[in-house]
């Protein structure tokens, strides 16, 4: 069946009463979208493809806003590759300032990682040329302008990459783009007060939280549904926003079948109910839709500082799901790929990564989160680890703090049309202006394009330790270059469907672990990052440049 007949036959689906309540009247609320299914876009006969950053606009609820996209007015293709087979990209910059794209999750050497270093003017065109050498994967592109990432990001810039190879394609998992497999890109936007731009400020908050939105997108589209055959469905998710980590579930409970993360297929399925995703992060995912009964994907709430607010804040419908007559064939293996078991780590050159943030921004964050939102934005963490003076007792903080549990932040309604009062630099009237924006440190030291802080041997395995001890924010930790294996998270042992091949680790609080191994050479002009991949954190300096040599 072609997907223009599941389109047909998804408007006749009178499904709305099998719903939640929540869902019910959201969906009343608002005309239902269909899915939007970005194009697939393949290399011509001569191996190459053409992607273009552009400005556009995007109907939301009735109001055109301005948006940004690749070859679009949002988002982007998505880019399907082929182990071992060369590819040209003519990458062009029609934006009003400097871009890069990063290939995110691929392992490229460093000249055509797309890194800060590879900036783009506008009008102009960067060609890249390479040839993709690892397992199928589901990877992404999106930009990597030093100070600017999360800006651009935010304005629609995101594509998915589709790579295969010969072992994933053998296996008989759902393969039809669009109606057994569905890219399900997960953002969350806030919207200027007269509705007609993306509410981007990279200011005091936002470089201490991050800076996340009160409307969710999936694919672009505010909670759209999408018919699809019975039987197995397989999704492939993308957390694409800034700093909102998800936590995805069936609305009716029905188990996902995690079958890939970051770097490719997990060596058979694992079954979960609850699916965390940090920012950047990418599952692929099994669900039996044999019974026929509608259901809606959904996020629950998170314990992030910032983003437990409405409508955040209880279960939130991300995608209608909607079962038709027609039958899958798809199926779900018992066994996927062979993942190697995790190398010895005696004898391994060690390197130590801490994670921090300046005291000051760290204060004024909280402060401003706080004055803004209510304590509720905390996520039920403590102010005092943020400040200590003001937050526990001061004359000023403490009774701005009591009004604002008291009934000024409860009475908000959400987040609609709230836009930072104070000035960017300064958390409350009292205090200094204050440069926040080298205030995200790594070994206590801020981003420096031209310092590159270590060099690896090409091909030689280390073991990182990426600490967050001290500070109680989520670090979703990304590494350029590679694909590596979780030793330890926060801790623990790796979850079982988060032991394959990752590209993003959790730090939270504690030491994560990984093995890492990097292929390909990157030299002081276009080295690797490593980076928290909450894009206000990267931004204002939570990040490093390593070089990698022969």
């Amino acid at each position: 069946m072609q997907r223009r007949d599941f389109i047909k036959l998804s408007a006749a689906l009178g499904a709305a009463s099998a719903l939640p309540l929540w869902s019910r009247s959201l969906m009343a609320a608002q005309p239902r979208p269909e899915l939007p299914i970005p194009k697939l876009l393949t290399p011509d006969a001569r191996g190459a493809m053409t992607i273009t950053a552009q400005q556009g606009t995007t109907n939301w609820l009735g109001q055109s806003v301005s948006t940004w996209g690749y070859n679009g007015n949002l988002l982007g293709p998505a880019i399907q590759l082929e182990r071992g087979k060369p590819v040209t990209l003519n990458l062009r910059n029609q934006l009003p300032e400097a871009t890069t794209v990063h290939w995110h999750g691929l392992e490229l050497p460093g000249e055509v990682d797309g890194g800060p270093q590879a900036q783009i003017a506008p009008g102009a065109t960067r060609t890249v040329n390479f040839t993709p050498d690892q397992p199928g994967a589901t990877c992404w592109f999106h930009p990597h302008q030093h100070g600017r990432s999360g800006y651009q990001v935010a304005q629609g810039l995101a594509g998915l990459v589709i790579l295969k190879d010969e072992a994933t394609e053998k296996l008989l998992l759902p393969k039809i783009w669009g109606i057994d497999d569905i890219p399900v890109i997960m953002q969350d936007k806030r919207l200027s007060a007269d509705g007609s731009k993306i509410d981007y400020e990279l200011d005091i908050m936002s470089a201490a939280v991050g800076w996340f939105g009160n409307t969710m997108l999936t694919n672009g589209a505010i909670y759209p549904q999408h018919a699809v055959p019975r039987g197995w469905l397989r999704l492939r998710l993308l957390n694409g926003c800034n700093a909102r980590s998800l936590n995805i579930t069936a609305s009716d409970h029905r188990p996902l079948y995690v079958i890939g993360g970051d770097g490719g297929l997990l060596s058979e399925p694992v079954k979960v109910t609850e699916l965390s995703m940090m920012p950047g992060e990418r599952f692929e995912v099994l669900v039996n839709t044999l019974d026929g009964k509608p259901f809606d994907l959904q996020t629950l709430p998170v314990r992030q500082m910032g983003m437990p607010l409405a409508p955040f804040d209880r279960p939130l419908p991300l995608l209608s799901i909607k079962p038709l007559q027609v039958m899958a064939s798809g199926s779900l293996p018992d066994k996927l790929v062979e993942i190697p078991p995790l190398s010895a780590q005696d004898n391994l050159k060690s390197r130590w990564l801490q994670l921090s943030m300046d005291p000051e921004l760290d204060r004024r964050g909280m402060l401003a989160l706080m004055e803004r939102y209510g304590h509720a934005a905390m996520a039920g963490m403590s102010g005092d680890a943020h400040d200590n003076e003001s937050m526990g007792g001061g004359s000023h903080s403490g009774h701005q703090m009591n009004t604002m549990e008291n009934g000024t932040a409860q009475s908000m309604p959400g987040m609609e049309g709230h836009t930072m009062e104070h000035n960017p630099g300064s958390a409350s009237k009292g205090d200094a202006p204050y440069d926040f924006r080298n205030g995200n440190k790594i070994n206590g030291v801020a981003f420096d394009m031209t310092k590159p802080s270590f060099d690896v041997k090409q091909g030689v395995t280390e073991k990182w330790t990426i600490s967050g001890e001290g500070d109680e924010m989520l670090h979703p930790f990304h590494i350029h270059g590679t694909q590596f294996r979780i030793i330890s998270e926060n801790g623990k042992p790796p979850a079982p469907h988060r032991s394959g091949w990752k590209d993003t680790v959790r730090v939270e609080g504690w030491r994560s672990e990984v093995l890492v191994r990097f292929n390909h050479l990157a030299d002081k002009e276009r080295a690797y990052m490593a980076h928290c991949h909450l894009l206000e954190h990267e931004d204002t300096g939570m990040m490093l440049g390593f070089t990698v040599s022969a």
